[in-house]
């Protein structure tokens, strides 16, 4: 089995034991990583990892320290990973509940990932992943395909080793959150799949250190530009995402 890592920041300890006895539960050995405090950063530390400037060009919203820290968060997983000696890891966010078959799933998937190719597979849709391309039965029950439209969310994933190294290498500086740019895939050659059944849910929520959503709407209240700008801007940037997401599922785009 690949080595799991579940992101938790210190301040969280009942997040932290909840996760620790869902995988225990489940039967899969996990790793704590220490989650990077983004409220703790100077402005000097956030200006060298997140672009400002081409978030302001290009994304739905400026990051808040939480996404910002979540991002770090991330990359540090990514970056023990690589330097492992498995093929490949589990990154795990602390707000997951285990649903399912969760060590066969992840039994399955290290045993298909050599021979077939992909470099991440998603392990939770918050809503429903809509249409899937190229479906298969990787074990008895479990299906592996591609998300027409990757899932917004990093709750929980599977990552090769060859994608962990090289998204720790070419990730920084970012301008959007870590789930976002899952959704960009082909920027960085990204083949991303997703399981059904998926074996996890969101769980509960309870922080001590608040939450990205809380954290978000309050900068959205704080915002200074117009209502109309924002919903533009937000508008827009979904139609671009659209369009380049259509192009390269099926107009043979390749970047």
């Amino acid at each position: 089995m690949w080595p799991t890592y579940i992101i938790n920041l210190a301040d969280n300890v009942q997040r932290m034991r909840t996760c620790a006895a869902e995988l225990d539960a489940a039967g899969v050995p996990w790793t704590r990583l220490e989650a990077v405090n983004g409220w703790r950063m100077s402005e000097a530390e956030v200006a060298e990892v997140y672009d400002a400037a081409r978030n302001a060009q290009a994304a739905k919203h400026p990051l808040v320290r939480p996404e910002i820290g979540c991002y770090l968060s991330h990359v540090e997983a990514w970056r023990r990973i690589a330097a492992g000696d498995a093929p490949g890891g589990v990154v795990l966010e602390d707000d997951f509940r285990v649903t399912g078959d969760l060590a066969g799933t992840l039994a399955a998937l290290a045993r298909d990932a050599r021979p077939n190719g992909w470099d991440i597979v998603k392990l939770y849709s918050i809503r429903s992943p809509g249409r899937i391309l190229a479906p298969r039965q990787i074990a008895p029950g479990l299906v592996l395909g591609t998300p027409y439209r990757v899932p917004s969310t990093t709750l929980g994933y599977v990552i090769t080793r060859e994608a962990a190294a090289r998204l720790a290498k070419t990730s920084l500086p970012f301008f959007r959150p870590v789930d976002e740019d899952h959704k960009f895939f082909w920027e960085a050659g990204l083949d991303i799949r997703i399981v059904d059944p998926q074996p996890l849910a969101l769980g509960a929520q309870e922080t001590a250190t608040g939450t990205v959503g809380d954290t978000r709407k309050r900068a959205a209240r704080e915002d200074a530009r117009p209502a109309w700008q924002s919903a533009w801007a937000r508008l827009r940037y979904q139609a671009g995402y659209n369009l380049k997401l259509f192009r390269h599922r099926f107009g043979g785009v390749r970047e």
